[in-house]
């Protein structure tokens, strides 16, 4: 199969393409189809209100790839955020200027169907079934808006280490505590279907309530599942956390403090779940 509708489409100054959703294959659609069918059946129970109710009031359970003009629309009306293609990773400044200004870039490729499993970079299923959601709640969509800022100011801090380490641990790979009990809301966690249930089922990981030094000074691996979920009690706090936090100050202490293995428990450590570490020691 071809690399599908990206390489046609220069980038503008913005990065931004047409995702040319009429070019999409049977084939490409049915990989959406398959992926979504899987990942819906197995996310009630598991996947946070918020993130449920999304997928719900953005109708993302209509057969095939979602055209990013018509979600725009339902998003505009909710939260005012848009969706925009883009041809893969773009430059962090890029990046950030467009969730500053709520625009959400997605991929608008689509993984094989040899690669349902793991994809090392972000396509739309990722970016649209996994992020999308989140962005019909109002609190969490300010939240990235508030992120989309403080990243263009870490660009002149010389901190986007730890900023980034933030985004991983919420927008990627974060957990909520719910009345139900731990809830999924990262978008990494829930548009994988292994992660999905290992991030809540299994006994190695460590699980730990989110303070915002302690995560910003946390190492993550990006090719195998978390070793250390965060857990926040709620969006609003997240939210909280993020505008009243004066982060060039913490910056600086952060700069002075060695990182945290992947992992580790260290001291003042709200530990939920301490983990076996049983995983992570298998594939040693």
């Amino acid at each position: 199969m071809a690399d599908t509708n990206t390489i046609d489409a220069p980038a503008s100054p913005d990065w931004t393409i047409a995702q040319n959703w009429d070019r999409y294959t049977a084939e490409e659609h049915a990989t959406w189809d398959t992926l979504f069918a899987r990942q819906a059946k197995l996310l009630p129970g598991r996947a946070s209100n918020a993130w449920l109710k999304g997928l719900d009031v953005l109708r993302l359970d209509k057969p095939g790839i979602p055209d990013f003009a018509e979600l725009s629309e339902r998003l505009m009306k909710l939260t005012g955020w848009q969706v925009v293609a883009v041809p893969g990773l773009v430059p962090d400044d890029v990046f950030f200027d467009h969730m500053a200004n709520r625009r959400f870039v997605a991929g608008n490729f689509i993984r094989r169907p040899d690669q349902l499993d793991y994809l090392e970079e972000p396509d739309v299923f990722h970016d649209v079934f996994g992020h999308v959601p989140m962005l019909a709640d109002p609190v969490f969509a300010d939240y990235l808006e508030a992120y989309g800022r403080g990243g263009q100011r870490a660009l002149g801090l010389d901190a986007l280490k730890y900023l980034g380490r933030l985004y991983w641990y919420t927008v990627e790979f974060g957990l909520i505590a719910e009345p139900e009990g731990l809830r999924i809301y990262g978008s990494g966690i829930v548009s994988s279907f292994s992660e999905s249930r290992f991030a809540l089922d299994d006994p190695s990981p460590n699980r730990i309530m989110l303070d915002l030094a302690r995560v910003m000074r946390t190492e993550y691996r990006i090719d195998d599942f978390q070793q250390n979920y965060f857990v926040i009690p709620s969006f609003d706090e997240l939210l909280r956390l993020t505008v009243e936090t004066d982060f060039a100050p913490l910056y600086d202490e952060l700069k002075a403090l060695p990182d945290i293995p992947v992992a580790e428990i260290v001291d003042g450590d709200e530990v939920l779940t301490r983990g076996t570490q049983a995983y992570a020691a298998s594939k040693k």
